[in-house]
């Protein structure tokens, strides 16, 4: 299934930053902001698909985009970028904190402690950095938007199993961006964050699974397709118009929030 958006100016003149952006949601997320008027900062440590991405955004805006090669998860690299994208384009108004990992998946038992620590500052460490040195900015700018992507797992649904890590890190997301929410209200900045369920992206690109899983696998005999809405994984770019949402003045007096986009999958677990 694929979505086609006409380019349109409802970002014209805003800057974003979109980290994960080489691919997934990322990617569709900052295509979408490109294509509705956007400037956008690709930030990713795969920085041969970022630089695909880059071509194919300035192939439809001409220096719409600027691929960096960032580890979100390396304060000096995040800061780093930060500035260079400010320098680059003058401001920043949107910041999509997208990246992340699934990490090992194993018993509790099983996880290497550096094993925990690596999906933690990826995922958490990393929303926390891409929030610390984008802040400022937001601040000057007078307002702004932060998106996090948090996920279902550790907040509405705890049934992949193995995944203790991965589960703990994306329920600090959205505590973080509740208190961030309040913390940065007064600024008119607005703190957001989604949940998706099962979306079609290579993230189990990034993902290690312990062969003895089945010990603590409670069976669940899931309904055909998993997700009653569409009968299977949701889009990327059903990801990202829920981004472009969360970003625009449509969204002006959202924050806080914790949205859910699965297609009822974590209603049935």
């Amino acid at each position: 299934m694929s979505y086609s958006v006409a380019v349109g100016a409802a970002f014209e003149g805003k800057t974003a930053i979109v980290t994960g952006a080489a691919s997934g949601i990322g990617k569709a997320a900052a295509l979408r902001l490109a294509k509705e008027g956007a400037n956008v900062a690709l930030f990713d440590l795969n920085h041969d698909r970022t630089k695909t991405t880059e071509k194919e955004i300035n192939s439809i805006r001409t220096g719409a985009a600027r691929a960096f090669e960032v580890d979100i998860s390396d304060p000096l690299r995040v800061e780093k970028a930060v500035l260079e994208t400010v320098e680059l384009y003058g401001g920043l108004d949107i910041v999509f904190a997208n990246a992340g990992i699934n990490g090992v998946v194993a018993p509790i038992e099983e996880i290497g402690i550096e094993d925990w620590r690596r999906t933690l500052s990826t995922n958490l460490d990393g929303t926390f950095l891409t929030m610390k040195y984008t802040v400022p900015h937001l601040k000057k700018q007078g307002g702004g938007s932060i998106i996090i992507t948090s996920s279902i797992n550790g907040n509405t649904r705890f049934t992949s199993f193995g995944m203790s890590a991965y589960s703990t890190s994306k329920a600090g997301q959205t505590a973080f961006a509740k208190m961030a929410a309040l913390e940065l209200a007064k600024f008119r900045i607005r703190v957001n964050v989604i949940c998706p369920g099962a979306i079609s992206t290579n993230i189990d690109d990034s993902t290690i699974k312990a062969e003895d899983l089945k010990e603590i696998v409670i069976p669940v005999e899931f309904p055909e397709g998993g997700q009653p809405l569409a009968g299977g994984p949701g889009q990327p770019e059903q990801v990202a118009d829920l981004v472009c949402f969360l970003a625009s003045r449509q969204s002006s007096h959202i924050t806080g929030a914790q949205i859910v986009i699965d297609g009822a999958e974590s209603l049935l677990f």
